[in-house]
């Protein structure tokens, strides 16, 4: 199935099987699939709440620009562009780790405050740097993003979120939303696996704001101010938290629909907030909050799902007679 998606990214451009305007709009859909699905990590798996993942994507957008723009040679820079990605996340992902060695120190809303005054950080850090455009913007004069290496990224950010989730450190995570200290108190190092998933997180938000910076061939720090992190807030309380499922379907709800409401301008953005407030009041865990799509359970999970639940109905029918 990964391969027939593939083939299907790289046929349509190549082809012109659709209109460029709906292939621009799967590359948004995707980049916001990776951005949403790294935010449920931390806000939906872990049980924190970290509201400035736009300054990462800041970071990845501006990292990989510079690499492609200014270290790379520009006739390699298409065969160096996975690194430069790379190198985007890691950018973002060394951020993270500044803020999360103090952040997770304490508990509760602390990481909300803390996020939130670094997206405005960054944004006012990048406005106060000449020559990386300052608040003109920096153009990027290579469109490299394309729907292969778009597609390429999703199913690597899905594969390795998915693998994490479902891990020992994947476990501690899950733990930690149900009951830090009872965790604790089993053996769960908490500190330290909210450091690896908070890292992780910031990661792929970076590789998706270089994917983002590459697409538009100019960023600008308004880009990524705290609009665009409510934005991604609604991406992952739209679809559900605690699901890639949800993730994937949050994105792609939202994405598409303000794609259809551009005919109300500036207006449209107002839909963002009030759709957050509608989902905390109606709806707070979203679509598909806390489930998952079976396809995106590993194997030997659904079989150990699978044993839980015929002993637990096995015990049920016993009580029973």
């Amino acid at each position: 199935m990964v391969a027939a998606g593939f083939g299907a990214a790289w046929a349509i451009p190549r082809y012109q099987l659709i209109n460029p305007y709906y292939e621009l709009i799967l590359m948004y859909v995707g980049i916001n699939i990776m951005l949403t699905v790294s935010l449920n990590l931390v806000n939906g798996y872990m049980g924190e709440f970290a509201v400035g993942h736009a300054g990462f994507m800041a970071v990845g957008a501006y990292v990989s620009s510079i690499l492609t723009m200014r270290v790379i040679p520009w006739d390699q820079a298409g065969m160096w562009f996975p690194l430069a990605l790379i190198g985007g996340g890691l950018g973002a992902g060394i951020v993270a780790l500044l803020v999360a060695i103090p952040s997770f120190r304490t508990r509760g809303d602390y990481l909300a405050l803390v996020t939130l005054a670094l997206n405005m950080i960054v944004k006012s850090v990048i406005e106060n740097i000449d020559a990386i455009g300052g608040p003109r913007g920096f153009l990027v004069m290579l469109r490299l993003t394309n729907l292969p290496w778009v597609y390429v990224w999703v199913v690597a950010t899905l594969w390795i979120i998915r693998n994490f989730i479902y891990s020992n450190a994947g476990r501690g995570v899950l733990a930690i939303r149900e009951d830090e200290v009872a965790a604790e108190l089993v053996g769960v190092r908490t500190r330290e696996i909210k450091i690896q998933a908070f890292i992780l997180s910031a990661f792929f938000a970076g590789v998706a704001g270089g994917l983002y910076a590459h697409l538009l061939q100019f960023v600008h720090p308004r880009n990524f101010d705290i609009i665009k992190s409510t934005e991604i807030l609604i991406m992952v309380y739209l679809g559900g938290i605690g699901s890639m499922m949800g993730s994937i379907l949050g994105a792609s709800i939202f994405t598409v629909l303000l794609e259809a409401l551009r005919f109300l301008g500036v207006w449209r953005m107002a839909l963002a907030p009030l759709l957050l407030v509608l989902l905390m009041v109606l709806r707070p865990t979203g679509i598909m909050g806390l489930k998952e799509w079976r396809a995106l359970i590993p194997v030997d999970e659904r079989w150990r799902l699978g044993r839980l639940r015929a002993q637990k109905e096995g015990a049920a029918g016993a009580a029973r007679h």
